[in-house]
């Protein structure tokens, strides 16, 4: 069974277990699938594999400590240079530009076995359609997002759920455009590793369409269990829904769509509101 990618795209790669070659052989790709498999975990560890680790150890860290997760908080983006706004902006844009280097190496990758512009298209990142991604996206985003805000102040309400700060940022002319920046970042990031790379080598591994899904939304959750609880159940439901999404269109574009906006109005809307609004919580 392949993913539903209209005119041939990100699904190719997706077949279900037990229609390619099991062991070392070559996979549905051409190639080895220990190469894959090796592969697979080299851009997870250099990327969000590593997160989910370090994800860990910090919810480890936060249940073991004194007091309720309620009563702590995760802040997603901080102030790396206080008081030195110059500096502070160099180790922004560091941060942001280095964060996608895993994206390069996986379109990289891609590239090498779909050359041509090849790549791009194969996951539905290409620009053949920005008007329609942008409109999914932007759908996608509002029942998402929504959903999304009031399951986190329910289950932080429950104690289940660290106060997540989404941003820490002095008040300075670059913080807007640093936050947008952030959003858009962790959105390619994120669909490109998770959904279109990930989905398209464990289908080539020969994983069921099930299996592969499930792989992907519990990564997905995993390197957001810092946030507690809720992070984790919340980001795979997320995670699940983007899949889906990602089946049924063929095309990342409107998750990475989606994804920005999600984060661009939880980071500029924290920014604005912080403070003046009572529903909002803050650390």
């Amino acid at each position: 069974m392949r993913h539903n990618a209209p005119d041939g795209e990100a699904g190719a790669g997706t077949k279900a277990a037990g229609e390619g070659p099991s062991g070392g052989g070559p996979s549905e790709g051409g190639l080895p699938r220990r190469t894959l498999r090796a592969e697979i975990l080299i851009v997870l560890a250099l990327s969000l594999g590593a997160s989910a680790v370090s994800s860990l150890i910090s919810f480890v860290g936060s249940v073991t400590r004194p007091g309720g997760l309620k009563d702590q908080a995760a802040t997603l983006n901080a102030s790396h240079a206080p008081g030195r706004p110059w500096l502070d902006l160099a180790w922004q844009v560091f941060g942001i530009a280095t964060a996608l280097v895993p994206v390069l190496l996986v379109v990289h990758l891609l590239a090498r076995e779909l050359p041509g512009g090849g790549a791009l298209r194969a996951i539905g990142l290409d620009r053949r359609r920005p008007g329609l991604d942008l409109a999914r996206g932007a759908a996608l985003a509002a029942a998402v997002g929504g959903s999304g805000l009031l399951f986190y102040l329910a289950v932080r309400a429950a104690g289940f759920n660290l106060t997540v700060v989404p941003e820490n940022l002095p008040d300075v002319w670059w913080k807007l455009p640093v936050l947008i920046a952030s959003a858009l970042q962790n959105a390619v990031l994120e669909e490109v590793v998770v959904v279109g790379y990930l989905l398209r080598r464990l289908g080539q591994l020969g994983w069921t369409p099930a299996a592969a899904l499930a792989a992907s939304a519990v990564l997905r959750g995993s390197y957001h269990l810092y946030q507690g609880i809720g992070g984790l159940v919340g980001n795979m439901v997320m995670g699940v829904v983007f899949v889906l999404c990602y089946r049924r269109w063929g095309r990342v574009g409107p998750l990475v769509a989606a994804h920005a906006l999600i984060d661009i109005v939880a980071f500029v809307g924290y920014a604005l509101l912080a403070g003046k609004v009572a529903w909002l919580p803050t650390a």
